[in-house]
C-alpha cells in the first residue's frame, strides 16, 4: 500500500482528497470519484500505485504530439481510474470504477519502468496516458523524476483537471503535455463529465508559464460541443491566452461508452479546421482521413512544408537541426532528435 499525498483529515476518520478540484470527502473503506484513491483507516492511499494495465511503445504522434520530437517513439503506460465521468469515454474499461474489480494489471516499480524505457529502440522517454495520469500522481512523479535523471523525456496526456499545487510539482518533471479541452462551456463539463471547465483553463495557462511543451486536443461531439460560436470563442481564447503557435488537434467523435450519438460529420471537422486556422498557426484534424497536406506542418513564415505526415509516420524536411525553417529561418519546433 502506497501513501497518497495532497489530502487532509476530515471527521470520523474521513479524508478530503486535495489532488483535483473534485475534493472528494472519502469515508473509511471507500474510494474517491476516481476509483483509485482509497481511505484506509483514516489515511489516503494511492491504491493504483504501480498497477499498470497498458504498456506499449507508440509513435509520439499517437499521443497526439506533433511538435515534440516528431518521428520518434515513446514508451506509453496507463493504470486505471479517472476523476471525470465522461459519457463518451474512449478508454472507459480502464478509466471507470465499474470495471476495476475485474481489470487485469501487472505491478511495476518506477525503476523497472525507467529501465525498460532505456532499452527500447528509438525511445525518447515515457508517456503517462491511456487512463487519467493525474490520479496516479505519486507513481507518475516518482517515475518521471527517475526518468529525467536518465535523460529521458516525460509526457502527460491528461484532462487537465488538477489543483494548482500538485500541478506545480508535476511541472518540475513533465516535459510535454497534451491536454484534452473537451468544450468551452461549464454546462458541458458539469453535465457530460461531472467536472468544471475553469480548472482546466487554469491548468493550460499554468503550463504556458513554464518550458513544458503544450498541445491541445478537442473532440467534436455532434449536438454537445459543436456550436460554431462557442468553438470560435475557444480558438480565440487559445490564441490570446496560450499563444497562436499552440498546436490544436480537432478530433472526430465516434460512439463509445454510454454515448450513442452519430459520428461527427467530416464536414464539421473541415469547417472547424478552417475556422481554427484563422487564429492558430498549427491545426490538425484527428480521427479522420485527411488529404491535401492538412495534417502536415507548414512554416508560418513562408508556408513551406516542414513535416509531412501519413498516419503516425512523420517525415521531416525543410527544417534545420535546431527546428527552424530552412527557407526563412522561422523557429517552428524546439524539440528534435532524429531524422527520418
Amino acid at each position: 500500500m502506497h501513501q497518497a499525498v495532497f489530502y487532509s483529515k476530515g471527521i470520523n476518520d474521513s479524508v478530503i482528497c486535495e489532488l483535483c478540484p473534485q475534493k472528494c470527502n472519502i469515508t473509511p473503506g471507500d474510494y474517491g470519484v476516481c476509483g483509485a484513491r482509497l481511505n484506509h483507516k483514516g489515511h489516503l492511499l494511492a491504491d493504483n500505485y504501480g498497477k499498470i494495465t497498458a504498456l506499449h511503445s507508440d509513435p509520439i504522434e499517437k499521443k497526439p504530439l506533433y511538435h515534440f520530437y516528431p518521428g520518434n517513439n515513446i514508451l506509453s503506460l496507463g493504470s486505471y481510474g479517472c476523476n471525470l465521468k465522461c459519457t463518451f469515454c474512449q478508454n472507459y474499461h480502464i478509466s471507470q470504477p465499474d470495471y476495476h474489480s475485474s481489470l487485469p494489471y501487472k505491478h511495476y516499480d518506477p525503476k523497472e519502468i525507467v529501465d525498460m524505457a532505456m532499452t527500447v529502440d528509438g525511445n525518447i522517454g515515457i508517456a503517462y496516458t491511456y487512463n487519467e495520469p493525474v490520479i496516479s500522481f505519486e507513481f507518475v512523479k516518482d517515475t518521471a523524476t527517475l526518468a529525467r535523471e536518465k535523460g529521458l523525456k516525460n509526457v502527460m496526456v491528461s484532462n487537465g483537471f488538477i489543483n494548482p499545487e500538485p500541478l506545480s510539482e508535476l511541472l518540475k518533471v513533465i516535459d510535454a503535455f497534451n491536454i484534452d479541452l473537451k468544450a468551452f462551456t461549464n454546462d458541458f463539463y458539469r453535465n457530460i463529465t461531472q467536472s468544471k471547465l475553469q480548472p482546466v483553463l487554469e491548468t493550460l495557462k499554468a503550463i504556458t508559464t513554464t518550458d513544458a511543451h503544450l498541445e491541445i486536443t478537442h473532440l467534436v461531439i455532434p449536438g454537445l460541443n459543436d456550436d460554431r460560436k462557442q468553438f470560435r470563442e475557444m480558438v480565440k481564447w487559445i490564441a490570446g491566452e496560450l499563444g497562436k503557435y499552440t498546436p490544436l488537434h480537432i478530433s472526430r467523435y465516434f460512439p463509445q461508452h454510454k454515448l450513442k450519438t452519430d459520428p461527427t460529420p467530416s464536414e464539421t471537422i473541415s469547417e472547424f479546421y478552417i475556422t481554427a486556422k484563422k487564429h492558430l498557426a498549427y491545426v490538425f484534424p484527428g480521427n479522420i482521413h485527411t488529404y491535401g497536406g492538412v495534417s502536415d506542418t507548414h512554416c508560418p513564415g513562408c508556408g513551406i512544408t516542414v513535416i509531412e505526415r501519413g498516419g503516425y509516420v512523420a517525415t521531416l524536411k525543410n527544417i534545420t537541426t535546431d527546428g527552424k525553417c530552412s527557407k526563412c529561418n522561422f523557429q517552428i519546433i524546439k524539440h528534435l532528435k532524429s531524422w527520418n
